[in-house]
């Protein structure tokens, strides 16, 4: 099972030792900044997942509550107030419309039922989506670090204007500045894996896809001008 399921911690582990190695080759650059955040992040999503596994019990509770107190009026109706007491023996029009409104009350109690049944998922999602988002924003701001990072800068007829971001000269040092930011993506993508493992649910799991398509695909930009660097 230990290879079935992610670790939390491992994942920590892994963003905390790379904010080391940022911090060690880039110790003045935003992006040392940006892992950092990445490492908290990663701390407090971590327990948000892990505490969505657990039952909301007070609201099974309430709905354990209505469910019999639904069937205790039931009850009452279908005993204390017999229908012979409610419209005469021979009155038929009054019977069949009082088991009409019965038919359609006990439909309108089930559906509520399963609305109250299936609250604890509505519950569960809106939290983790609140969580996604702020995963969401930390991805594009790892982009917007890697957005200067441009391999033509390495060219020796390559002339910076008065307006240029400060730039990395060294084509290994830019290659490990890009790589650190493919792996600060792919890290997003396996935190926010922790959700769909802890919550089964299809619209949860159709979030966290998109999370990881994003991270991704940014992390296919990043490759494409590693392959540049190595290819110079």
């Amino acid at each position: 099972m230990r290879y079935r399921t992610l670790d939390p911690k491992l994942i920590i582990e892994t963003a905390e030792r790379l904010e080391e190695r940022v911090a060690e080759r880039f110790p003045d650059a935003g992006l040392r900044g940006v892992v950092g955040e990445l490492v908290s992040l990663s701390r407090d999503l971590a327990k948000a997942a892990k505490a969505l596994e657990a039952p909301i019990w007070w609201l099974r509770g309430v709905i354990i509550a209505a469910v019999v107190a639904g069937a205790l009026v039931f009850l009452f109706v279908g005993t204390v107030l017999p229908l012979d007491r409610i419209s005469g023996p021979d009155d038929a029009v009054q019977s069949v419309q009082g088991i009409e409104a019965s038919v359609n009350m006990i439909i309108l109690a089930v559906l509520g039922f399963l609305a109250l049944g299936r609250s604890e998922e509505r519950i569960k999602r809106r939290k983790v989506f609140r969580e996604l988002h702020g995963l969401r924003s930390l991805i594009h701001v790892i982009d917007m670090h890697q957005l200067t990072k441009d391999p033509a800068t390495l060219s020796a007829n390559f002339k910076p204007t008065a307006h240029s971001p400060a730039r990395i000269a060294n084509a290994a040092d830019l290659a490990r500045y890009l790589d650190y930011c493919s792996e600060m993506l792919s890290i997003t993508g396996k935190i926010a894996a922790l959700f769909a493992q802890s919550v089964n649910d299809d619209v949860v799991v159709d979030g966290v896809n998109d999370i990881e398509n994003l991270a991704s695909n940014l992390s296919r930009k990043i490759w494409q001008k590693i392959t540049l660097i190595e290819n110079r």
